[in-house]
């Protein structure tokens, strides 16, 4: 696992052993950043259930200016100060040792670029997409990372699905509020 690139790239990532996390191939991540390439430039991230936090780390690489990554397990969270360092991204990051749905129900802030990778089989993408709405900016996008054999998520109130991107037997769907030109169509 590495950063793809930017400012990092190249650089080795660690992941937590076991089989709590997931680590997101390089072909679907690098499908991610391709399709919200434009939105990176100065974005405030959310990396909801960082596991390694490879994802945040990429986007922080990619030109995002800061990043939150949450996790409750404190296995993920030392490897995500590992990588952060290692990367030299640790100034642009803040690590919260948190429930991912305590954190996104109770946080003031707001979010260019929502991550939800969260543990297969759970229904956890469904649960958390209302409530990753409340906090995402007006430009903002949810990125959701899911087996596609659990079916497609519903986009949230106020926000539309841009696009499902397939990768074998994993989704990823990117929800958007509606622009002016999809509300005159």
């Amino acid at each position: 696992m590495r950063v793809i690139t930017g400012i990092a790239r190249g650089r080795r990532l660690i992941a937590p052993e076991g089989f709590d996390v997931r680590p997101t191939a390089d072909k679907v991540k690098e499908g991610i950043f391709s399709a919200v390439q434009f939105q990176l430039e100065d974005a405030y991230v959310l990396d909801l259930f960082a596991g390694s936090g490879q994802m945040g780390i990429e986007a922080l690489s990619r030109g995002a200016k800061r990043a939150v990554f949450v996790d409750s397990s404190a296995k993920s969270l030392k490897c995500v100060a590992e990588n952060l360092k290692n990367t030299g991204l640790r100034d642009l990051a803040e690590v919260i040792s948190r429930d991912s749905y305590d954190y996104i129900r109770s946080t003031a802030k707001t979010f260019d670029i929502i991550i939800l990778d969260p543990p297969y089989r759970a229904g956890h993408i469904q649960k958390l997409l209302p409530l990753a709405e409340k906090k995402l900016s007006q430009s903002g996008c949810i990125i959701c990372e899911y087996e596609k054999e659990a079916g497609e998520p519903e986009a949230p109130e106020g926000t539309v699905l841009r696009k499902i991107y397939q990768y074998g037997k994993i989704n990823v769907a990117i929800f958007v509020r509606p622009s002016d030109e999809e509300d005159d169509e």
